[in-house]
């Protein structure tokens, strides 16, 4: 259980490098980064908070049941469909906004916002796959360690949405 806690908040450091490498470039370039919010479709976002938070749900749920139990691996069956779910809706996300955040003058907001999102989206979908494995070997453990890890892949998109979506 160590080793989840050291993961998770290595992970926190590494989003919050990222998110802090957002908001500082976006004090020394507020035009462009207003322009590259300006491209971005809040539905997608939205869209993913309510998914990850249901996702989340059900991976609280999870942790809740006896190992094993068939309630628990829908639970996290369930978890692994909300990320997936995450990750159909950030994929069309970025083939919207893609051909609009082109040009010299918006490349630092798209690099930062490909970046900061392309990682966490890494995290969803590898976070996914895992809870699937864990749904077929539901050992006590094994479930504490990725519905904690899973809570921290909701964390961070909680504190990245308004920080790169809003600010």
């Amino acid at each position: 259980m160590l080793l989840a806690w050291v993961l998770g908040w290595s992970e926190l450091v590494a989003f919050g490098a990222l998110l802090g490498a957002f908001l500082v470039a976006g004090y020394f370039q507020p035009a462009a980064f207003a322009e590259g919010r300006g491209h971005l479709a809040l539905s997608y976002p939205l869209l993913n908070t309510v998914i990850l938070l249901s996702s989340g749900w059900c991976a609280a749920k999870a942790a809740c049941y006896p190992a094993g139990v068939p309630r628990q691996r829908a639970a996290l069956l369930g978890a692994a469909a909300g990320g997936f779910a995450f990750s159909a809706v950030k994929i069309t996300e970025y083939l919207r906004e893609l051909p609009h955040l082109t040009g010299e003058r918006l490349e630092t907001f798209s690099q930062l916002y490909f970046l900061t999102t392309g990682f966490h989206l890494v995290h969803v979908i590898f976070g996914s796959l895992v809870l699937i494995v864990v749904a077929c070997r539901p050992g006590r453990e094994n479930v504490a360690i990725i519905t904690t890890l899973w809570h921290v892949i909701d964390i961070v998109w909680l504190v990245m949405f308004p920080v790169v979506y809003a600010i």
